[in-house]
């Protein structure tokens, strides 16, 4: 079976290059780091990820960033090319730990900072416990308050958490093609019968025509769906069942945390939902970005007509936002 897929290159790949990013890596306690660096135009400019995702996600928006700022758009821990030792803790308190370290040994200057989802929870974090390396940070869609253990399993978010947990239990060494086949219902019910099985060939032609670089299947409908698929192949389950089980935000009070973020914050909030039934489709109800916003001591809120990851849904609204607000 030939598959289209299989010659796709992402057009990003030669923009962002041609920008001036490389790829490297930096040694932080038990773990080895990778993270793509710009030129240095700039204050530096510190990009956090949504979960499942990686560094790449923010390709459409890394141009234009590197014009002003000099960033540094990291795969934190559980996602990317970032290595870390059996048993890692995938707790915000450690990976947070490991980020600041990253900051201070590698940027070793204040940094500006803006994280999209958990992303979005680890920039708060960073700005909560060490504001001698934060300027001024933007919070993009970060699931605050809904994150936490037990509401977590009220959100539709934990679905696919509630996969992760069940792969790491179950020992699965594929979780992407384990992660499409456990959404097997989903793909028919809102793409096409058999669509699984379409994915799951093009995954597999994919890592046979590129071996041991991240899956970039192009006949996907838009970057958010491509790039979450992209990030998935190298995703750590054990992050997502973190999430499930409450274990991510042990000794980490979402609100307790955002009274301790003194640097000035903006907090962007994205569309929701909340189905009939209650489940939360988005990071936040409106209820949680107010209260998120009242608790932050120097903070902004803006709301933004776009889905959960805003640099991919509008590159040029987020930096535009950016811009604005660090500078």
């Amino acid at each position: 079976m030939r598959l289209p897929v299989v010659g796709y290159v992402d057009p990003w790949k030669a923009r962002v290059a041609e920008a001036g990013f490389t790829m490297k890596t930096a040694p932080v306690g038990e773990i080895e780091l990778s993270y793509a660096e710009g030129p240095d135009n700039g204050p530096p400019l510190v990009l956090l990820h949504a979960q499942h995702m990686d560094w790449f996600s923010y390709s459409r928006v890394l141009p234009a960033l590197s014009r002003r700022f000099h960033v540094f758009d990291i795969d934190y821990p559980g996602h990317g090319a970032t290595v870390v030792p059996p048993g890692y803790p995938m707790t915000a308190n450690r990976i947070g730990a490991d980020l600041a370290a990253f900051l201070e040994k590698t940027i070793s200057q204040p940094a500006y900072a803006s994280g999209n989802s958990s992303g979005g929870l680890l920039t708060a974090w960073l700005a909560a416990n060490h504001p001698d390396l934060v300027t001024a940070i933007v919070l993009e869609d970060p699931p605050l308050f809904s994150a936490e253990y037990p509401r977590i399993r009220t959100t539709i978010a934990d679905r696919s958490f509630a996969t992760c947990s069940r792969a790491v239990q179950e020992g699965v060494d594929d979780f992407l093609l384990y992660w499409i086949a456990s959404n097997k219902k989903f793909f028919t019910n809102n793409i096409a019968p058999g669509s699984a099985w379409v994915l799951t060939q093009a995954v597999k032609a994919y890592r046979r025509a590129h071996r041991g670089e991240p899956v970039e299947v192009g006949v996907l409908p838009n970057d958010t769906v491509r790039l979450f698929l992209r990030g998935m192949d190298q995703f750590d389950p054990r992050f997502g069942a973190a999430f499930h089980d409450g274990t991510w935000n042990e000794d980490f009070n979402h609100a307790e945390a955002l009274t301790r973020i003194t640097c000035p914050a903006l907090l962007l909030q994205a569309d929701f939902t909340v189905l009939p039934d209650g489940t939360l489709n988005g990071a936040m109800t409106q209820e949680d970005a107010d209260r998120a916003a009242s608790l932050l001591p120097n903070g902004k809120y803006q709301r933004v007509d776009a889905t959960h990851v805003v640099h991919l849904a509008d590159p040029d609204l987020y930096v535009r936002i950016l811009e604005d607000f660090f500078r």
